[in-house]
């Protein structure tokens, strides 16, 4: 995600991290150069096919923008909902871990330390679920991570599952019947801690449904035809009117339609490593320091934006 104070009129014209123009010039290069060529030949008398006139250009380039207005919107709203689905996360880590720690850390247990070791583990593993689940959505191996936070025995069912992060969530449900077996939970709160699980388990499944279902396919293919045929038929629209000014017209147009259609691209993937995408591993970090200053234990640094870009 980037990450920076907003620039003067003056400098955001010459922003390039973070944007899509590098993405996008080499279409707007080609486009260029391409209106200079149709621009020299139609100078020269030599127009092996009719030039089309503006007007159904017009017609066809509303067309498309309206279509890109479009799936912008549904892209967007794939980010925005995978945002909020790692908001209502944060909340169930928290509160899981805040009420493990009231019910199980209190003291009151003819063996405390019982409960406390109960408490650190289901803390703990709240933490490697975060990383889990960051690694399971990007596609990167979060082993490392997970393995800091585990037991031996647990660490290894965990890392052999092909789905950590359910894994971890089937820890928590094992562990929690067990302490309602011993008494050391009593049915009401073993009923709450539960219910925080089961938050858990629905924030995995909305994201995995986001991440496992793009849009369709022919929806973007019908999109990258249109704006291809639109932006190479628009010099010969515009020459006989614009001249050698076409091909700076024709620029615009192509960085403006593909620059839409690739900035829908990185927020259809809201858990890539795109610029654009969700900082996955920023949050899981400030997970893990929020839980672990919960336990009194010593917490690393927040991840910080690296030339303006927070992972």
């Amino acid at each position: 995600m980037i990450v920076r104070p907003r620039p003067s009129l003056f400098a955001l014209l010459f922003v390039l991290r973070g944007t899509i123009l590098p993405r996008v010039l080499p279409h707007a290069l080609v486009i260029a150069s391409l209106s200079a060529v149709v621009v020299w030949l139609f100078n020269h008398g030599f127009r092996p096919v009719r030039a089309p006139s503006a007007a159904p250009l017009s017609l066809l380039g509303i067309a498309l923008s309206v279509f890109l207005g479009f799936r912008n919107s549904a892209c967007f709203e794939r980010w925005w909902e995978a945002r909020k689905q790692w908001g209502a996360l944060i909340i169930d880590l928290r509160s899981l871990s805040r009420e493990a720690i009231a019910q199980l850390d209190d003291g009151a247990e003819a063996v405390p330390h019982v409960g406390r070791a109960a408490a650190r583990r289901l803390v703990h593993r709240n933490i490697a679920f975060a990383h889990a689940l960051a690694g399971h959505l990007r596609g990167h191996d979060a082993t490392a991570d997970v393995s800091r936070f585990l037991e031996e025995a647990e660490r290894v069912r965990v890392l052999a599952s092909v789905n950590p992060p359910d894994a971890l969530l089937r820890e928590h449900a094992r562990e929690l019947a067990g302490l309602r077996r011993t008494g050391a939970l009593s049915d009401i709160t073993w009923s709450a801690l539960s219910g925080r699980v089961l938050g858990l388990a629905a924030v995995l499944g909305a994201c995995e449904r986001i991440r496992f279902t793009p849009l369709p396919f022919a929806y973007t293919v019908l999109l990258h035809r249109t704006a291809y045929l639109f932006c190479l038929l628009l010099p010969l629209g515009l020459a006989d009117a614009l001249g050698w000014f076409t091909p700076l017209l024709a620029a615009a147009v192509t960085y403006t339609f593909f620059g839409l259609d690739v900035l829908g691209d990185e927020l259809e993937e809201p858990f890539g490593a795109a610029p654009n995408d969700l900082p996955l591993l920023a949050m899981a970090r400030t997970i893990e320091i929020n839980l672990l200053e919960a336990l009194g234990e010593p917490v690393p640094e927040p991840l910080l934006p690296v030339d303006f870009v927070l992972s």
